[in-house]
């Protein structure tokens, strides 16, 4: 009898067991089935997310007319910008800003003036950008905003073949010829007194004048000193420099959509080589 008892009691634990295991299992593969659904929600949360975030414009940029990017320079700053022999304009500047209007969508449109004119030019909304060997400075971040730098300038000094002027130290007290609104005239009024300097509406009628006589020598950026000096005999470049500045373009300080697609659309320029490969095109190494 207590045999028979106990085969009754192993059988009722097996059929326990047996009637258990499925409910394990069904209970284990309901776990799995809402861990996977609320997995599949969080991707469908993200994907959403994603998407919503791609649908998104890029701030929508406005220039002075529609479908256009007018740069306001003074063209007579070789190698950055000058006048063509078929009268188009050309130079480093022109060749930068119409790469970053093609990126844009934009049609660039040069606009000549008096370089003292340009950043006036796009303070009062005339203009979309200043490029003009533009240095950086205090004063003009006051007035206009500006992108990454993507060149160096270098202030010079030109002088007559045996002159007197041998360095920086020997300004003093001699007349200098400058191009008007310039850094060069800047800093030459500052340290040496407006009474000294002699500003002209560009460098070439700077260098003429020095060949006439009329000043004593002309502070300007190197590279279009380089130009002025190979094209008049009897001028040199003292081998000292007389500043050290950087170059970049000018925006509307209230536009500040354009200038961050024209700073993204330059840095791209500068990091694959391309304003690099320009500033070599016109700028031969020594």
């Amino acid at each position: 009898m207590k045999n028979f008892r106990r085969v009754l009691a192993l059988a009722a634990a097996v059929a326990l067991a047996a009637g258990m295991a499925p409910a394990a299992k069904a209970a284990e593969a309901e776990e799995t089935t809402e861990a996977a659904a609320v997995e599949a929600a969080a991707e469908e949360t993200t994907a959403a997310a994603a998407e919503e975030s791609a649908a998104e414009p890029a701030a929508e940029i406005t220039t002075v007319e529609a479908g256009k990017l007018y740069m306001a320079t003074n063209a007579s700053f070789p190698p950055y910008e000058m006048v063509a022999d078929d009268g188009s304009f050309e130079g480093i500047d022109v060749e930068v800003a119409g790469l970053i209007a093609e990126k844009l969508g934009l049609e660039l449109v040069v606009d000549d003036m008096d370089f003292g004119s340009v950043i006036t030019s796009v303070q009062t909304g005339k203009d979309d950008i200043a490029m003009a060997g533009l240095t950086v400075t205090d004063e003009r971040k006051e007035n206009v905003d500006f992108t990454t730098t993507y060149a160096q300038g270098i202030q010079v000094i030109i002088v007559k073949d045996g002159s007197e002027i041998a360095s920086v130290d020997d300004l003093a007290g001699k007349v200098i010829g400058c191009q008007e609104s310039t850094t060069g005239y800047i800093y030459c009024s500052d340290e040496f007194g407006e009474e000294n300097v002699v500003a002209f509406p560009n460098g070439a009628n700077a260098v003429q004048a020095l060949l006439s006589d009329k000043v004593d020598c002309v502070v300007i950026d190197n590279n279009p000193a380089q130009a002025f000096v190979s094209e008049n005999e009897g001028l040199v470049i003292l081998d000292t420099a007389y500043a050290e500045e950087d170059y970049a373009i000018g925006v509307n300080k209230e536009n500040t959509a354009l200038r961050d697609a024209i700073d993204t659309a330059l840095q791209e320029l500068i990091a694959d080589g391309t304003v690099q490969t320009i500033l070599d095109k016109y700028i031969k190494a020594e």
